[in-house]
């Protein structure tokens, strides 16, 4: 259906043309007392309520089975009532503007759908729930002790070797199978049980309400879920059937419970940005009002996506902060992560979190996001986005991703040549590594408090830190060899990429040899990193065991096969597993590591150490080893402006122990650390080359 013509009312520079309907409740309202309808279409001259048999006309026995004209209330919504109970009931509109131009519509608001979320469907959401869903809380953790990781619903479970049931594979409810092992041997866990073992405390889920760009009923497509179509409305391709849409309902929800029993908050990842496409049920509704334009009329592009939703308008705002405050209440949602935030106005993302502070227990309800757009983009005079410059105006608890931190760690996030701490470029990323540990607090560096940032090295976006290190790392000892090559200006150059080439798929695979263990080594340092600084660890879940998409940079559509978790190859790197798990357990042990002041001290070399409280964090990427003074550390504090930790008696003894080794990633590849449990008074920490090392003051 070809896109609506622009709403007459409209005008540039007008945010309200219309009459607005803040207070009514929108959607359809199912319940013992009847169903209740309400569509906000200020601008249309007839609106028809349509019913039908079937979620879609594909299926066998769709049809038809009423239409009824709904009435046009003062605040701009039609609404028309019916005495009985109609869940399950599908429904469209047929919205009539001024001009006679008449189109169909799925409801904007709706809480549910039929399969691939054209038609809306009916919803007395208390039948819906789970068996003991009115026992389900959240669970008890503080901001300080939240761990982040990652992953897809569907990628989670796809790969053969997890051994769930066929069945939920790819689906909401292999998050309830519990006791799954690698190929069912009962030996090495999988899924749920495995992230629980490895200590992570939260699960954050890439978008699960409904999106357009799969079909609900080919389990052959994959998509990361970055296109909505139905923002109130779980998506059915990961339900067992998407034909009703009831079931993705009460899977998604029991989903939720399972992960909360297990003690896991669930953060919903969240696209208010732009929808699927410029055709979408809001412009179809009132065209124009939702989405951004330009002073010549074209769409506003700032999403990469050609729609750019006008959050900055009262119902647009409106609808963000009762969608995100929806999920909260009725799936019991523990937090958000919002898809470039940049592109969202602060004075919505202040009223989301406004709203979720209201709800029983919703001050403790997480919120953050991308502080970055695609682009440019046109909003209405006088509107503030949650960009990077609009941080200050935000809510102290709204988080935002540091690309910073990433960076530093790992090089550019696009350009594979540009090498960061770990793995090349030591010698110039130092100093940004001082600061990235203490959350870049610096006054001149400052992005807020340490609960604002969400400290990370790898996402779903671009390469995974495998690739990454392994693109950076293997074939660029002479760069202008490589650059030779690649342009065809040498007479071996076939050789010397197909050399390249093979040892790149060698390390993709993480098969044992030099260049693997280099790329471990970094690897291990990346995460020591991560989990020793201050700020909300973040991981993307693979990570811990060299996930590889095999140099795919943007693998949104590229299938499961690409983006699965590989439980077979997380069975063959135990030993990185195994120091994540202990990093994760030294974290969740020192919470004071979330916000406490991480004090830098001279090191050698491009080696780095700091201390926060009890803690000391050694980090050396260099070929040499080194020794740290004990004193550096010692004295971390001592000083006028730190005068918070006891001074060392004068009675104590040299020879007295005063620190030990938690953790050392000597051991990465085998599991075997070394370093762990030496304890030492004076003289020097050891710093082997190449090597993370975090230790503990004993008082």
């Amino acid at each position: 259906m070809a896109l609506a013509r622009q709403s007459e009312g409209l005008k540039a520079g007008v945010a309200e043309p219309f009459p607005l309907s803040l207070e009514r409740e929108l959607g359809a309202v199912a319940n013992d007392h009847g169903t209740q309808f309400a569509i906000w279409a200020p601008s249309a001259k007839s609106v028809t309520l349509r019913f039908f048999t079937k979620g879609s006309s594909m299926e066998d026995g769709d049809a038809m089975v009423g239409a009824h004209r709904p009435e046009l209330q003062s605040d701009g919504a039609w609404t028309i009532h019916f005495d009985g109970n109609l869940h399950g009931t599908y429904y469209d509109y047929l919205v009539e503007q001024q001009d006679g131009n008449r189109v169909r519509t799925a409801d904007p608001w709706a809480k549910g759908a039929g399969v691939n979320g054209r038609r809306s469907m009916v919803g007395d959401l208390a039948r819906t729930d789970p068996a003991g869903w009115e026992h389900d809380t959240h669970p008890i953790t503080p901001l300080r002790e939240t761990m982040v990781a990652e992953m897809h619903v569907a990628s989670f479970s796809a790969n053969p070797h997890g051994g769930f049931p066929l069945e939920h594979r790819g689906k909401y409810l292999a998050f309830t199978d519990l006791g799954t092992t690698v190929d069912g041997k009962g030996e090495f866990p999988t899924g749920v049980d495995y992230f629980k073992q490895l200590g992570v405390t939260a699960i954050q889920l890439l978008p699960f309400y409904d999106y357009g760009s799969v079909d609900e009923n080919d389990p052959r497509q994959y998509n990361w879920g970055y296109d909505p179509l139905n923002y109130n409305v779980p998506e059915g391709s990961y339900s067992t059937n998407p034909f009703d849409g009831t079931v993705r309902i009460t899977e998604c929800k029991q989903m939720i419970q399972s992960l909360h029993a297990q003690g896991f908050k669930v953060i919903m990842d969240v696209v208010y940005n732009h929808m699927y496409t410029a055709d979408n049920w809001f412009e179809r509704v009132v065209s124009g009002y939702f989405v951004r334009r330009n002073a010549d009329g074209t769409l506003s592009n700032g999403s990469g996506c050609g729609d750019d939703m006008a959050s900055e308008r009262a119902m647009m705002r409106r609808y963000i902060v009762d969608s995100v405050t929806y999920w909260a209440r009725e799936y019991h949602i523990d937090g958000f992560r919002f898809d470039l935030m940049g592109l969202i106005d602060t004075d919505t993302m202040n009223a989301v979190r406004a709203s979720l502070d209201a709800l029983p227990g919703g001050k403790d309800l997480i919120m953050y996001g991308e502080p970055w757009a695609a682009g440019p983009s046109s909003t209405l005079p006088g509107t503030e986005l949650a960009n990077k410059e609009g941080l200050h105006l935000l809510d102290s608890r709204i988080g935002h991703f540091c690309d910073r931190t990433r960076d530093a760690i790992k090089g550019h996030v696009f350009e594979r040549r540009i090498k960061g701490y770990v793995n090349g470029n030591a010698h110039d990323t130092k100093p940004q590594i001082e600061l990235a540990v203490d959350a870049w607090r610096a006054p001149e560096t400052n992005e807020g408090n340490a609960g604002q940032i969400i400290q990370y090295v790898s996402a779903h976006d671009d390469w995974t830190l495998w690739d990454k290190l392994c693109l950076s790392m293997i074939g660029d000892d002479s760069p202008e060899s490589a650059n030779k090559a690649e342009s065809g200006h040498a007479d071996d150059s076939h050789r010397t990429l197909e050399s390249r080439d093979d040892a790149l798929e060698h390390a993709y695979r993480a098969m044992p040899g030099t260049q693997t263990r280099k790329v471990l080594e970094a690897n291990a340092l990346a995460a020591g990193l991560i989990y020793t600084a201050a700020g909300i660890p973040f991981m993307l879940a693979g990570e811990e065991f060299g996930k590889t998409k095999f140099g795919n940079d943007n693998s949104f559509d590229s299938g499961v096969k690409v983006n699965e978790l590989d439980w077979a190859r997380a069975e063959r790197m135990q030993g990185l597993v195994d120091y994540y798990r202990r990093l994760i357990a030294v974290r969740r042990a020192n919470p004071g590591l979330f916000d406490a002041e991480h004090i830098a001290v001279e090191a050698p070399g491009n080696a780095v150490a700091y201390r926060s409280d009890d803690i000391a964090v050694l980090v050396n990427p260099d070929d040499e080893e080194y020794s740290l003074p004990v004193e550096r550390i010692d004295s971390a504090f001592a000083d006028s402006l730190h005068d918070d930790l006891p001074a060392t008696p004068e009675s104590a003894s040299h020879a007295e122990a005063r620190w030990v080794c938690v953790l050392d990633s000597s051991g990465t590849s085998t599991g075997e650390f070394r370093q762990t449990g030496i304890r030492i008074a004076g003289g020097g920490f050891p710093m082997p080359a190449r090597t993370l090392s975090i230790w503990k003051r004993e008082r």
